[in-house]
């Protein structure tokens, strides 16, 4: 039987509205639109033509923030402030890509060419974009904003527990002023996702989401030599230096650990203090900023502890935590689930993680610390590079010249100095080893899925 798409309120547990899969031809359907709207339409309009479609789509975002903001935290339990914010947030990256999808798209000279040659910035097709549930809108924004102005189309399979997020957002492009087939949300499972993605007509696929996910799509994409982009999540160090301001840091930390309850990927994640006097007293204040926070409705902007966005999800977590115990760490605070409805755990530090622990490797989806404490620099570098993932990493110290010189030692895509993880519409997202490849917004997220045609002209 088809998995349904539904709304389920993290916060009660309780199944608020349930929405079906489309069918087979329904698929076949959207497809011939997509790329009846690619070849016959959207190809051809100008640049600044579409750049007002997705300049219309920002203004509508900022001016129903409040509504659209409700849907997130109904579904995925995001505290509402986040909520808003991340709402903006996408307002801003389609409006950056509108801005300057002119002058990143313009034709450009070849340097010292002696055959008057220029670059044609120029559309591929049809595009398939399988976006998660952390961040509803944002997801959707970075694969939007760069990919219309540019002149593709887009089919887009959100996750199966933001329905509502996905249906408004769609709303938001059709409301601007996008053309039927432009932009296309679809229910789908995963035998019909195989179907899109062996059509010839679909020239590319992004993903966000796990390893697994991402090898999967990857694996099909490139039988039919396809170009992919994946986002596959992380795990973060945040590395405190010996000479950083320790409440400053833990501020930073608390806060970067606890963004979208730690269900974010490029959250910080692995913690590493150099100093064993300094590192206790991180943990010391660390644990004190966690029980001083406030659990409760993530509808109520008083809330600073929110559910988590299911019970698979709070499983997961919990099974993580049994498991480091198991294998000799020791959980300093936290740990246990919230009694009270929904799906809440404490937030939680653990620290004694030895090498052949599961989670000196493992992600951890929640508001969980893996805390470390090292003699140097030296060996706290080498801890953050010790992972799978390559995603983010943030570096605390007073000496900002010398952080720099510790970020180009650690293996990941971006590095915040005295900063967790930023999220901004010219800044490239993206990340190493198996983190994912390919970049999504700033300049180089417009130049993923695009024909850089080289025009000779003979004089």
């Amino acid at each position: 039987m088809a998995r349904h798409y539904q709304t389920l309120n993290p916060a009660t547990g309780k199944v608020v509205q349930v929405f079906p899969q489309i069918s087979d031809q329904d698929v076949q359907t959207i497809l011939n639109k997509a790329s009846d709207r690619y070849e016959n339409d959207w190809r051809f309009r100008s640049v600044a033509d579409r750049a007002s479609v997705v300049a219309k789509a920002a203004a509508i975002l900022r001016q129903k923030t409040d509504e659209l903001a409700g849907y997130i935290t109904l579904e995925m339990g995001k505290l509402i402030e986040q909520s808003r914010f991340e709402v903006k947030l996408s307002a801003d990256i389609l409006e950056y890509y509108a801005t300057y999808a002119e002058d990143f798209l313009k034709d450009r000279p070849v340097p010292n060419s002696t055959h008057n040659a220029i670059i044609s910035t120029e559309p591929v097709g049809v595009l398939l974009a399988i976006e998660p549930w952390n961040f509803p809108y944002y997801q959707l924004a970075r694969v939007a904003g760069p990919q219309l102005v540019v002149g593709n189309t887009l089919i887009v399979k959100h996750a199966r527990n933001v329905p509502q997020c996905a249906l408004a957002f769609a709303r938001v492009l059709e409301e601007a002023g996008a053309p039927d087939g432009v932009y296309n949300n679809i229910f789908c499972g995963f035998n019909q996702i195989n179907t899109i993605i062996d059509d010839f007509r679909v020239r590319g696929v992004t993903l966000t989401g796990s390893e697994k996910a991402g090898a999967a799509v990857a694996e099909r994409a490139g039988r039919q030599l396809k170009k992919v982009v994946l986002e596959l999540g992380g795990s973060d160090p945040f590395i405190v230096l010996e000479d950083a301001d320790i409440e400053d840091a833990v501020a930073h930390g608390a806060e970067g650990r606890l963004v979208v309850m730690g269900q974010c990927c490029v959250a910080s994640k692995r913690f590493i203090v150099v100093g064993q006097e300094r590192g206790r007293r991180f943990l010391e204040h660390l644990t004190k900023a966690f029980a001083s926070l406030k659990v409760g409705d993530p509808a109520d902007s008083s809330t600073s502890i929110g559910p988590l966005v299911s019970e698979e999800g709070l499983d997961t977590l919990l099974k993580q935590i049994e498991s480091a115990k198991a294998h000799g760490a020791r959980v300093v605070t936290g740990g246990k689930r919230i009694d009270r409805p929904g799906f809440y755990v404490e937030p939680t530090v653990i620290t004694d993680i030895t090498e052949d622990n599961p989670l000196f490797q493992e992600e951890t989806f929640g508001p969980v610390v893996s805390f470390y404490i090292v003699d140097n620099e030296e060996q706290a570098i080498k801890l953050a590079n010790a992972t799978k993932f390559g995603l983010g990493a943030s570096i605390f110290s007073r000496d900002t010249a010398h952080a720099q010189a510790v970020a180009k030692k650690i293996d990941s895509g971006m590095v915040s100095i005295n900063a967790t993880g930023q999220f901004s519409a010219e800044l490239p997202f993206g990340g190493v080893k198996n983190s994912g490849f390919g970049r999504e917004l700033g300049d180089l997220g417009i130049g993923e899925f695009v024909n850089r045609k080289i025009i000779l002209t003979r004089p």
